[in-house]
C-alpha cells in the first residue's frame, strides 16, 4: 500500500484557506530559519496529489515548481499541463493509488485541499497526517477537511513541535485496526 501523508497548514479554527481561497494569511507567519518539515516531505514522497484550485497557484506562476515528482491533479476541467510529470485525472483516488502502487511508487503527498482529503479520508487511504496549525482565527473558510459522511477515523497520536512564531505541528497516523 502506498504511504499517503496529508501534510497541510490549517488555522487554529480549522481553516486552509479564506472563502475566495486566499492563503495570504500564512505569509504572516514566515519565521527564518523555522523548517516545518515540507522540505522533507518533498524529498521523500514519490509523488504528488492535488485538487485544481492547489494546482492553479502553479498555473498563475506560470511554471510547474516540482517537475522532478509525478503530480496527479484531481478535476474534470480542462487546464493547462504546465510539465509532462502533470497528470489529470478524473478518477477516485484509489484507482489513482492503485497506478501508483503499480509503478512501484511509495510515497505520495497529499497536498490540497479539503475535498479532495476528505474523498481519501473516505476511502481510509492516508495513512499519516501533518497539520502544521498556524495562530490565527479566520472565523470562516476552506475547511481542513470537507463534511463526509464516512465514519470515525482513529488516529494515534505521533508528535507536537512548537516553533517561535507560534506555529504547532501535529503529526497523527491512522491506527492500525487488528
Amino acid at each position: 500500500m502506498i504511504d499517503v501523508v496529508y501534510y497541510v497548514a490549517s488555522s487554529l479554527d480549522g481553516y486552509i484557506a479564506t472563502a475566495d481561497g486566499r492563503v495570504d494569511w500564512l505569509s504572516r507567519f514566515h519565521t527564518p530559519g523555522e523548517y516545518h518539515g515540507a522540505g522533507e516531505l518533498q524529498a521523500s514522497a514519490d509523488a504528488l496529489l492535488l485538487r485544481s484550485h492547489t494546482y492553479k497557484f502553479a498555473v498563475n506562476l506560470g511554471h510547474w515548481p516540482s517537475p522532478e515528482k509525478l503530480t496527479w491533479v484531481f478535476t474534470r476541467r480542462d487546464l493547462p499541463v504546465l510539465h509532462p510529470s502533470i497528470t489529470l485525472t478524473a478518477q477516485i483516488p484509489r484507482k489513482v493509488i492503485n497506478v501508483l502502487a503499480s509503478r512501484g511508487l511509495c510515497r505520495a503527498w497529499l497536498m490540497g485541499g479539503g475535498k479532495l482529503a476528505s474523498s481519501f479520508h473516505a476511502e481510509q487511504l492516508i495513512s499519516r497526517y501533518i497539520i502544521s496549525v498556524f495562530p490565527v482565527l479566520l472565523g470562516a473558510g476552506i475547511p481542513l477537511f470537507a463534511p463526509h459522511l464516512s465514519p470515525p477515523d482513529e488516529l494515534q497520536f505521533r508528535t507536537a513541535k512548537q516553533f517561535e512564531s507560534g506555529i504547532v505541528v501535529l503529526t497523527y497516523d491512522r491506527a492500525q485496526t487488528a
